[in-house]
């Protein structure tokens, strides 16, 4: 029950309930932006893709909140154990990477440059919470293992292998 309130009151309002309001308030969705077939095809398929690879990054990243960090994604019941596995090896975020793809997804799905501009809203304040709260939270929590985890793991663009870091994985 935990693990749903957090989801519903964390990415559900953020991904979902904020951009259908901000989607209505624009006289809808725009979807194919109005381009002549096959050519209004291309933004259905590039959104479409980016919220399903978004939802699938936050499925991921949420599993192992639970599953290896015995938390969630909220603040108010974080993960117990730094979470170093799966797409945490190759980004810091990717929970916020996985929301900011939805988000570009839905700006781009149903044409709403309203969305785009919650999507860079969202993504600003991130940067700013990240490497000011969040970060300095985590280096308190779990001291020299996320300092060097923080060293090895890039915060947003990731590198193309892996950290050398692998206490996560299972036997």
């Amino acid at each position: 029950m935990r693990h749903l309130l957090a989801i519903g009151t964390l990415p559900v309002v953020v991904a979902v309930i904020i951009p259908a309001y901000l989607i209505r308030a624009d006289g809808g969705p725009k979807v194919g932006w109005d381009l002549a077939p096959p050519l209004g095809l291309l933004p259905t398929l590039v959104g479409g893709l980016l919220v399903g690879l978004g939802v699938l990054l936050v499925y991921q990243t949420v599993s192992l909140f639970a599953t290896i960090g015995k938390g969630t994604l909220a603040p108010w019941d974080p993960p117990r154990t730094l979470v170093i596995r799966g797409p945490y090896q190759y980004v810091r975020n990717p929970m916020i990477s996985g929301v900011l793809a939805i988000l570009l997804g839905e700006a781009i799905l149903f044409g709403s440059f309203p969305v785009f501009s919650w999507f860079v809203l969202f993504f600003a304040t991130n940067a700013l919470i990240m490497p000011l709260i969040e970060e300095p939270l985590l280096e308190s929590r779990f001291g020299s293992d996320y300092v060097d985890y923080k060293r090895a793991v890039p915060r947003w663009i990731p590198k193309l292998r892996r950290s050398g870091r692998r206490s996560n994985e299972s036997p």
